[in-house]
């Protein structure tokens, strides 16, 4: 039987005075109400915090860092994986004439003997500008006053300690010949006698006096020809041993052409590789027997376990005592990492900075 209205309003009121059902399903809906409010606010709190964390997007003159500095290539894991890597779009704020490092170890660079006038506007790769500008400044003369970059320290550089007993290293870059090499050879009194080598990028020995190396991409004498090589030294007292490109070096590295170009060395096995816009490069090594001591040393094989003394690009001595090997040349995004980088690893950063992907 219905009961009138008059009576379910009363029982109602009755109901939520004495604390039944009704009451009860009102509250749970409150709570269900307060818990998304809360959830709401506590997802805003992080997303307020997240942006907090974020880093401050770099400021200063345009010319200094380019809208898109770092092209296709910025966010790829072989630089995120470098121990040191450079893209001559990052100044130190402090000083121009110093090139911050985006790879994981933070070594600055110096730029020698020219500071920031070394930094040029022209793409290696859609994007990638500027780039680094080497060569002498006066050739006919005996001097030190090439246009170079690197960094030294007698003593070693602590934050290049990755390649302290590495396992392997590559070095990698874009170069771009712009000048009549090799230069002439400044440190003779022949007005014609020019380097027998030209440097391009390294990593240098735990005990080198500028010029000894650990790992290095260059072009050097070869059996009496000009070779584009991997040079590499395991061991500081050690010898070292030369990979070289059979082909042509001026059909490698044509004058005015960006040529993407990679070096690996295996400490462990003594296997090199040479790699040009992606693909491998046919080659041979160049020193017989056994350099690296890998049969007269104990494994597992490593480099010495000494900090290298610093970095050289675009010629020798980065302590600015001697000019040799100079190289008129343009460089861009040199990448310096403490592994064998793969031939697949190679051709997909190749793709990455070329197509986007």
């Amino acid at each position: 039987m219905r009961l009138p209205r008059t009576s379910r309003t009363a029982i109602a009121r009755t109901a939520v005075r004495t604390g039944l059902a009704p009451r009860a399903r009102r509250t749970r809906s409150a709570r269900r109400t307060r818990r998304t409010a809360l959830s709401a606010v506590a997802l805003a709190s992080v997303a307020v915090l997240a942006a907090a964390a974020l880093p401050a997007q770099a400021s200063g003159p345009a010319h200094t860092v380019p809208t898109q500095v770092n092209g296709p290539a910025g966010h790829s894991p072989l630089r995120a994986q470098a121990v040191a890597a450079y893209d001559f779009g990052h100044p130190d704020p402090a000083d121009p004439a110093r090139e911050r490092d985006i790879g994981r170890s933070r070594t600055p660079l110096t730029l020698i003997n020219g500071g920031s006038a070394l930094r040029v506007d022209d793409e290696a790769y859609r994007g990638s500008s500027p780039a680094l500008q080497v060569r002498q400044q006066n050739p006919a003369t005996a001097g030190n006053d090439d246009w170079k970059a690197g960094t030294w320290n007698e003593a070693g550089v602590g934050s290049l300690g990755a390649f302290n007993s590495a396992k392997a290293a590559t070095v990698m870059g874009w170069f771009k010949m712009t000048g009549d090499n090799p230069t002439l050879n400044s440190n003779t009194a022949n007005p014609t006698d020019r380097y027998g080598a030209i440097g391009l990028a390294g990593v240098l020995s735990g005990t080198s006096d500028g010029h000894a190396v650990r790992a290095l991409l260059e072009l050097i004498q070869v059996n009496g020809e000009l070779k584009l090589v991997a040079l590499g030294r395991r061991l500081d007292s050690g010898a070292s041993q030369t990979f070289a490109a059979s082909a042509d070096w001026q059909k490698v590295l044509p004058r005015g052409e960006w040529v993407h170009l990679a070096a690996t060395f295996d400490f462990r096995d003594g296997t090199m590789a040479l790699y040009r816009d992606g693909k491998p490069l046919d080659g041979f090594y160049v020193m017989p027997g056994d350099p690296w001591e890998l049969t007269t040393t104990p494994a597992p094989h490593r480099a010495s376990p000494t900090d290298p003394r610093g970095i050289k690009i675009g010629g020798s001595f980065p302590q600015n005592t001697r000019e040799n090997n100079a190289c008129d040349c343009r460089m861009d995004d040199l990448l310096f990492l403490d592994r064998e980088v793969t031939a697949g690893q190679v051709s997909s950063e190749y793709r990455r900075m070329t197509r986007g992907h």
